[in-house]
């Protein structure tokens, strides 16, 4: 009971942080993900000293993801049109040299899985938060920077699709969907999950004008397909290092990873689709 109360308590208060986050404006949205973004970059960082024994530096990754992050919220949310983007992510650009420097001069371990483990943080852990700053541009009012419902909307098909997959997992559930790697995810599982995100999709249709009925529905089925996959990615490495969580700064429900792992896949991939349609 004490443990089911726990992860109740904690689920409230990070459903309210990141609904707030969002929500209030763009700055609380750029404080909001970009101190997520450098803590889900130290918990694979982490993950990856202890299973990997690398010895990159874990400070020098956050940085990284930090001017990443800064770069492009600069860019989309506070500089002027006319005003050239390219020299906001020389901070970053130049960090990351200098990580790559770095190896030269290491003689403890293997200067090459250090780098590319180091690079994989970035594209893995940061990156898709940092575009979280453009998806958040779609259908802002002429003279903003700032919508919120777009990079709200990936997370609403994320906790319907989970809601779904839950339900009808745990009632219909009989073919395994990827056993080796998720043994409870199911074929029904993934159907209801698909369901219940599009109804969401439906919803948000005749709440907002960004984009049609049927385009609201695909983009419910692009995030339910590629936060299954994100889910899935997250499930073979945690199984790799046979951990149960990414972490435990979240009392409950584990670690930044394992609350973020279906977005990490579906924000870049949702932002192909949107571009595709124009939307961005």
């Amino acid at each position: 009971m004490k443990g089911f109360l726990t992860r109740v308590v904690t689920g409230a208060i990070f459903a309210v942080t990141l609904l707030g986050g969002i929500l209030c404006n763009k700055y609380t949205f750029g404080v909001l993900f970009a101190i997520v973004s450098m803590l889900s970059v130290r918990e694979f960082c982490s993950l990856i000293h202890k299973y990997k024994k690398t010895t990159f530096s874990t400070w020098l990754a956050m940085l990284c993801s930090l001017c990443l992050f800064g770069a492009m919220y600069a860019t989309f949310h506070l500089k002027e049109a006319t005003e050239p983007a390219l020299p906001l992510f020389a901070p970053y650009i130049l960090l990351v040299v200098f990580a790559m420097i770095r190896q030269l001069f290491d003689t403890k371990s293997k200067p090459m899985d250090n780098l590319a483990y180091f690079i994989f943080s970035q594209v893995y852990a940061a990156l898709p938060f940092a575009l979280l700053c453009l998806l958040s541009t779609g259908g802002a009012k002429i003279g903003e920077t700032y919508n919120f419902l777009l990079p709200l909307s990936i997370f609403i098909f994320i906790w319907f699709n989970d809601t779904g997959a839950f339900l009808f997992g745990c009632t219909l559930g009989r073919h395994k969907m990827f056993e080796r790697v998720s043994p409870k995810k199911t074929w029904e599982g993934f159907a209801g999950g698909a369901l219940a995100a599009v109804g969401a999709g439906i919803a948000l249709s005749q709440f907002s004008d960004i984009m049609s009925l049927w385009e609201w529905t695909g983009m419910a089925i692009v995030v339910v397909a590629t936060a299954t996959l994100g889910d899935l990615i997250e499930s073979t490495m945690k199984r790799e290092m046979q951990i149960k969580d990414s972490g435990n700064i979240l009392p409950g429900h584990g670690g930044m990873l394992d609350r973020f792992d279906s977005a990490l896949i579906a924000i870049p991939i949702g932002i192909i689709y949107l571009v595709v349609l124009n939307v961005l």
